[in-house]
């Protein structure tokens, strides 16, 4: 199950109480000194928020591993330092499938499907200022980056933020809100159809342990 929606919209909270196995896909950012790192128009500043930010050819590679092999090495990745600190162990225990979550998780949705991984693909959508106010409060509150900054980005993409969910969409990604998202989350778990698509088998999965739980972008 991919799950993408713009930062803040609340993705890493549902992908763990959906009760499934989550692959954080955020932890697979490149670091901050890669030369190959988007820039924000005009600026200087690194774009973030741009999917060029993002290894997405590692992130594939460790969902087919989980789905091949129930386990994978992930990056552990310090969001405020733009980092690589380490790597961790997933290990998925014998669930059906599990919760590939991220902001360009949209990104994947056709490579993902094209090897047989795919069991749905959903985007969070919400109202933008709601998901500002959560987005500015979390990363305040985990001092991501300076205030500044913070409040700048998270304006910048308030106004993008119907924009976001529909190239998301656009990309293979369903649109719809947190109650839809479970129960269709909870569908693919029980071995049903979610939205036409096929679920896929994965070998085995348990819950991720308190100091897994995904760093949500």
């Amino acid at each position: 199950m991919l799950l993408c929606g713009p930062s803040g919209s609340g993705k890493s909270s549902l992908a763990v109480r959906s009760g499934l196995p989550v692959l954080a896909l955020d932890d697979f950012y490149k670091e901050g000194d890669d030369p190959s790192l988007p820039r924000v128009p005009g600026t200087e500043a690194t774009d973030w928020d741009a999917p060029g930010s993002w290894d997405a050819e590692a992130a594939v590679a460790a969902v087919a591993a989980l789905c091949r092999t129930g386990r994978t090495e992930v990056p552990l990745y310090d969001l405020a330092s733009s980092s690589r600190t380490g790597s961790r162990t997933l290990e998925v225990g014998r669930t059906p499938l599990f919760v590939a979550e991220g902001i360009f998780a949209a990104d994947i949705v056709e490579r993902c499907r094209e090897l047989g991984l795919l069991a749905d693909a959903l985007c969070l959508r919400g109202r933008p200022f709601t998901t500002f106010r959560r987005r500015l409060l979390r990363d305040l509150r985990e001092g991501r980056k300076s205030p500044a900054v913070l409040v700048r980005r998270g304006w910048r993409l308030m106004r993008a933020e119907r924009g976001i969910v529909a190239r998301q969409s656009a990309l293979g990604a369903h649109p719809c809100a947190k109650d839809e998202a479970l129960g269709r989350l909870a569908a693919a778990a029980a071995g049903h159809r979610a939205g036409g698509r096929p679920r896929t088998r994965v070998p085995g999965a348990t819950a991720p342990a308190k100091s897994q739980q995904p760093q949500p972008r």
